[in-house]
């Protein structure tokens, strides 16, 4: 395993984990916002809204720095494009 791959592994690993909780809160605010489900007992709709427009961009952040190496070991993985050699 050359050292691009093993650090493609690495960020797919820990984004995948920093990636739940973001979307779990994610989520739970934007049920907020709306009141369904009985999550408007968690906080207001304006506090809802402000966390929920808060969350984009490290939410978008991690969702790119996730796929982008997702894809390029499944693209390794299927063949699509051939290992680099280290030297």
């Amino acid at each position: 395993m050359n050292t691009l791959t093993f650090i493609c592994l690495k960020l797919v690993r820990w984004t995948g984990w920093l990636l739940l909780p973001v979307v779990l809160a994610f989520l739970v605010t934007g049920y907020a916002m709306s009141g369904r489900y009985g999550f408007s007992v968690l906080t207001d709709e304006k506090t809802a809204l402000t966390l929920h427009k808060l969350m984009h961009l490290p939410l978008g952040l991690l969702v790119l720095v996730h796929v982008v190496p997702s894809v390029y070991l499944a693209l390794l993985r299927w063949g699509w494009i051939k290992q680099r050699r280290t030297s």
